[in-house]
């Protein structure tokens, strides 16, 4: 997933543009913006703060605007295919001028915090984001809808438990949704579903409790900072590691210590 602010300036003629990558597009200040297929047919669309737009790629789109910031969210290509959970070599979405849906505006201000923040939650965040984005918008704009998937079950046990092994080898590294996938041998689309239903946690909740009950064995240890603490399991930085961690365990790491040590 490709997170971006960009700026457009205001301009008085219409601009052709052709997108070759998916993306949404979160307008992040209120505007105005003229658009259509033809120069000479342009809709106007007035647009609040937060309100999202979904351009279709590979389609010639005139536009005319009075000046626009927004949040550019890159929906990749593999992402897609893994929605039809591979059953396409290639999703072209439909255009949506004005995109309602709650479900798309909780994730993309999720990751506009994310953003905001610092990334401090790593790359398995942003790729649950693109698996559930790329999974709304193929179920509700796919150009020509894949057939959906069923899936019984959940994880076999040898699998889940490959994939547990992978998640505590690389407690202090940047893990993928694509890695945890590859591991269980399933596409991420039928992975998600399938961990989900063994565990009930996303793929990044369950990276972040195991790296939490590390960390509660390791501020058992007197001699080791909090500091040292949160980079030995995972966290970028000691504030991102108190904040999970007070919200999993209900009081801080320091907290925590002094309790179990007195």
């Amino acid at each position: 997933m490709r997170v971006a602010v960009k700026v457009l300036g205001s301009s008085r003629e219409p601009h052709m543009r052709v997108y070759r990558e998916q993306m949404l597009a979160m307008l992040l200040h209120p505007c105005s913006i003229e658009m259509g297929r033809r120069r000479s047919e342009l809709t106007r669309f007035d647009y609040g703060a937060g309100e999202m737009m979904l351009p279709r790629r590979h389609v010639e789109t005139w536009a005319r605007v009075d000046g626009l910031e927004y949040l550019s969210v890159g929906i990749s290509d593999a992402a897609l295919r893994a929605a039809c959970d591979g059953m396409a070599s290639e999703v072209e979405l439909n255009s949506a001028p004005k995109l309602e849906d709650a479900r798309v505006d909780a994730l993309v201000a999720a990751v506009n915090a994310e953003r905001i923040a610092g990334f401090p939650s790593g790359r398995l965040f942003l790729d649950s984001v693109e698996q559930a984005l790329a999974a709304i918008l193929v179920e509700r704009y796919a150009v020509r809808r894949p057939s959906a998937a069923t899936y019984r079950g959940g994880l076999a046990p040898a699998r889940l438990r490959r994939v547990t092994e992978l998640v505590h080898a690389k407690i202090e590294e940047e893990l993928t949704l694509r890695e945890m996938a590859q591991c269980a041998g399933l596409s991420t689309s039928h992975f998600l579903e399938m961990f989900r239903k063994s565990t009930g946690e996303s793929p990044h909740q369950f990276v972040l409790r195991q790296r939490v009950e590390r960390a509660k064995e390791m501020l058992r240890e007197a001699d080791m900072r909090v500091l040292d603490v949160a980079v030995a399991c995972g966290f970028k930085t000691q504030q991102h590691f108190a904040r999970v961690f007070r919200r999993m365990c209900g009081g801080s790491p320091t907290e925590y210590r002094y309790e179990v040590q007195r």
